[in-house]
């Protein structure tokens, strides 16, 4: 749909997306009141697909356990994939929001947890929600085919793979192209684009170093885990400021070291699990290796009994926008938000948005909307605070739903009617 058009179907739009919009702001408190952790995402995958039905799309649910598509063709014409993440994360809330989550529920293994949105994907699954009804109800605007997917277990990195593996490819119409978004810090309002590389690779790890345990106030008959944990996390760290060249963009961060149960045992073993972001397949080797090479010398060097054990939690692999399709997505963004449109750095976040693109050979297009309150980010960035804002994953990380929401709602139909005949 060229410019012209997009910016009159907007306007036409404008109307109707603020009648909708307390519809949406209900929708999204009571997701964010429940959520599901990756893969148990059963009751947001029923709200999704029954709001599916009701605006007549073909609905199809259960792909790779919980993922839900809906199909609305409108003619001839491309076809459209509009992507939302569904699933929450193992984090109690302290927003202290009248619609926290209080949830609690148990992990993959077994670990009771709390559980909360603080990742934005009950904005993402409002957003497309929204998207959904809109085009719905305005089919004499635009031709060609939505599919409207709501992704489990964005969050561990196995959701959008499973949806292919569950008969994806062959189950719906290729798209022409892949749209997602994601809600980040940032001021509400704006919109941020970038061609090629947006977010990087993500590995995790989990390392389970074995010692010998030992009474507390015997540690000469030990072989210290805790010890030996503490020194390889400080040394890890090294990885990054002396074996990465400064003009290489790479994350290595430890976001747990668990060992023993009582202050006065000596445990027999203690586990780190660290988390590594690249935007380069050579540095991201390195380091993996480097890490490797680290746990198993200071095992060496403590005289552990056997080596680490190592497992792989997740990986993700980077999102590469497509350069001609990201154009074409902020040419129109520019004409939608003026000034509220710009080009934005990477992010050293990671996704598997990018698996479905992958998979099915089309062009796919990544971005960002703000969520932090206006004079909040603008008084941060004055100050030059915007780190001290909560971020995603944060217990606080809490968007502000006006105008977030109304933002995100425009920005995915926007992208969406770059295609649209």
């Amino acid at each position: 749909m060229e410019i012209t058009k997009i910016k009159a179907f907007n306007s036409t739009m404008d109307r109707f997306i603020d009648e909708l919009l307390p519809e949406l702001e209900e929708i999204y408190k009571d997701i964010h009141r429940n959520p599901e952790l990756s893969m148990q995402e059963f009751r947001t995958a029923k709200i999704a697909a029954d709001y599916l039905t009701k605006y007549q799309y073909e609905v199809s649910t259960g792909i790779g356990i919980t993922g839900v598509v809906g199909i609305m063709k409108n003619g001839e014409g491309p076809t459209v994939m509009l992507r939302a993440d569904m699933d929450a994360l193992p984090v109690s809330e302290a927003t202290g929001l009248p619609y926290a989550s209080t949830t609690v529920a148990r992990d993959g293994e077994g670990i009771e947890v709390g559980v909360s949105h603080v990742c934005g994907h009950d904005m993402h699954v409002t957003w497309l929600m929204g998207a959904a009804r809109l085009f719905s109800e305005h089919k004499d605007q635009w031709k060609g085919t939505i599919m409207a997917v709501f992704q489990p277990g964005e969050e561990v990195g196995r959701g959008a793979q499973g949806m292919i593996d569950d008969g994806m490819m062959e189950r719906f119409p290729k798209p022409d192209i892949i749209l997602g978004q994601h809600v980040m810090v940032g001021e509400a309002g704006t919109v941020r684009h970038r061609s090629g590389a947006i977010l990087s690779a993500g590995n995790s790890l989990k390392v389970k170093l074995f010692g010998r345990g030992a009474h507390g106030s015997q540690p000469q008959t030990s072989i210290d885990p805790v010890i030996m944990a503490a020194a390889t996390a400080m040394r890890l760290q090294t990885i990054i400021s002396r074996e990465v060249a400064p003009i290489e963009n790479a994350v290595l961060t430890i976001g747990s070291l668990q060992a023993g149960t009582k202050e006065n045992i000596i445990p027999d073993d203690a586990t780190i699990k660290l988390n590594i972001r690249t935007f380069d397949d050579g540095v991201k080797d390195h380091i993996l290796s480097a890490v490797k090479r680290i746990c198993c010398a200071e095992c060496d060097a403590s005289n552990a009994p056997r080596d680490p054990e190592f497992t792989t939690i997740d990986s993700y692999p980077m999102t590469v926008n497509d350069v001609a399709s990201t154009a074409k997505v902020a040419e129109a963004f520019d004409a939608q938000f003026g000034d509220k449109s710009f080009e934005t750095q990477p992010a050293s976040a990671s996704e598997d948005f990018s698996v479905f693109g992958t998979n099915w050979k089309v062009p796919y297009v990544f971005w960002f909307v703000g969520g932090t309150d206006p004079k909040i980010y603008l008084e941060a960035k004055k100050n030059n605070q915007v780190n001290s804002i909560p971020s995603n994953h944060s217990p606080k990380f809490a968007p502000v739903i006006n105008p977030t929401l109304k933002t995100g709602l425009q920005a995915m139909m926007t992208a969406a009617l770059a295609w649209l005949d």
